[in-house]
């Protein structure tokens, strides 16, 4: 998958959470972003060429879906950033939330239950 940028994630984000839509209705979505119809426009098409979304005419507009899962993206995406912060070790990275008090207990709690799961699936 190529490279999605930080204004095309924006679009990904909205048509995650409601699909299908037309490029009205992601333009009034990111209304609250400041971005322009026409720079939406654009985004959309960046996407369709990337084959992050695609499209099906209905009538005289077109109605945008996600092709890729929002979850394997993030994943991928986290993956990467480890890899390349971190040299693909996730344990500074939690420590340094930890450390700071960036973690609250819904988070610690989160935490816990994936490593249960994960030692569950181990044995």
């Amino acid at each position: 998958m190529q490279e999605i940028s930080n204004s095309e994630l924006a679009v990904l984000n909205v048509l995650w959470h409601h699909s299908p839509l037309n490029a009205s209705e992601i333009v009034s979505a990111l209304a609250a972003q400041q971005m322009h119809e026409k720079t939406v426009k654009t985004l959309l098409n960046r996407l369709v060429k990337k084959q992050a979304i695609g499209f099906e005419k209905q009538g005289r507009a077109y109605l945008y879906q996600p092709l890729i899962n929002q979850n394997e993206y993030q994943i991928k995406q986290s993956k990467t950033f480890i890899e390349r912060v971190f040299g693909g070790n996730l344990s500074p990275l939690i420590a340094g939330f930890a450390k700071h008090n960036e973690l609250n207990e819904r988070d610690i709690a989160e935490l816990k239950s994936v490593i249960e799961q994960w030692e569950k699936e181990q044995k």
